[in-house]
């Protein structure tokens, strides 16, 4: 059975990840569920804008919620988006995608299934 796992913003730190504009603060949940669930908070590093990218994540979930500032994504089904604080976006597994930019404060909660997955760098949509 799992345990109850808490994180505190106080005392968690941030550490590299996935791409090397964004910094990544873990929550645990991996560990709590044996890698069903992936959750971390992402923030960008400072004086870091996005390198923009066409990629696409093989995972089963993702979704995004903005905490503080924004970020603009492009989606091969829908096109350029805005998030700001308050904003979501549940992104279809494997849908191409890009972070086209984002502010200097952004921060976002991430959850996904599973909690390790493989990301790969695709062509454009055409």
């Amino acid at each position: 059975m799992p345990k109850t796992v808490v994180h505190h913003a106080a005392t968690d730190h941030f550490d590299g990840g996935l791409r090397a504009f964004f910094e990544y603060r873990h929550l645990g949940i991996p560990e709590a569920t044996a890698g069903k669930l992936g959750a971390h908070v992402i923030r960008g590093v400072a004086g870091e804008g996005a390198k923009p990218e066409w990629h696409l994540h093989e995972l089963e979930f993702q979704f995004v919620y903005v905490l503080k500032g924004w970020v603009e994504f492009e989606y091969e089904d829908i096109g350029h988006v805005r998030l700001e604080a308050g904003s979501s976006v549940f992104q279809p597994p494997q849908i191409r995608h890009r972070e086209v930019r984002h502010s200097d404060d952004v921060e976002m909660l991430e959850v996904t299934s599973p909690a390790e997955f493989v990301t790969r760098v695709v062509p454009a949509p055409i």
